[in-house]
């Protein structure tokens, strides 16, 4: 059973204090082209071989719930943050290194930042892409200078980043903002973005 805490932590990083820890966001679909769950392998095996943690939504689902068990299962930690309201429909993975169950998900997304020192983002819908903007959108702002690299995988992304150059095109996002994010094309290079990001910190 994983080690389960209602609340947010009394410091900023109670899950490792010393550790490099990595976000991903990602869906609790699988996706139904079999290349995602490849590169979700490759990632988390990658991951947990650099020693890194993973910080996630908390999930035994979908993509989400199959990168925690590749991570767990090449001896990497996992910590993950889950709000009430899900946890309670049964979907929270029970043998996390440590779940977090708070009441929001806005407290959810403070939480999985304040562990993290690199965000990835997935392919995945809705909450992936919210949670995604949130962080571009707090470093916009100043609130953070944390890196995230979006997994281009199968082009997934590329309508998404080529939407946002249309909004720099047309003035309503500064061209200097377009900067806020990296994009990689699979596992095996946003593992290197991550590690040339572990190596300047």
């Amino acid at each position: 059973m994983p080690k389960i805490i209602k609340g947010a932590p009394k410091r900023k990083n109670a899950f490792s204090p010393s550790a490099f820890n990595v976000c991903i966001f990602c869906g609790s679909n699988m996706g139904k082209d079999p290349i995602y769950k490849e590169h979700a392998k490759v990632l988390a095996e990658g991951l947990a071989k650099a020693g890194a943690g993973l910080v996630y939504g908390g999930a035994s689902v979908g993509i989400m719930g199959f990168m925690a068990d590749t991570v767990l299962g090449a001896g990497g930690k996992v910590f993950g943050v889950i709000p009430e309201a899900l946890k309670a429909k049964e979907v929270a993975h029970s043998g996390l290194t440590e779940l977090r169950v708070v009441k929001t998900m806005h407290e959810r997304k403070k939480l999985m930042f304040d562990f993290t020192d690199v965000f990835l983002t997935f392919p995945g819908g809705f909450g992936t892409l919210d949670e995604t903007f949130e962080i571009i959108t707090w470093k916009q702002i100043g609130i953070h200078h944390k890196p995230l690299i979006f997994l281009d995988i199968n082009d997934y992304y590329k309508p998404l980043i080529e939407f946002i150059d249309k909004a720099v095109a047309s003035g309503f996002i500064k061209a200097e903002h377009r900067q806020l994010f990296q994009s990689a094309s699979g596992a095996e290079e946003a593992l290197q973005l991550v590690a040339q990001s572990r190596a300047e910190r």
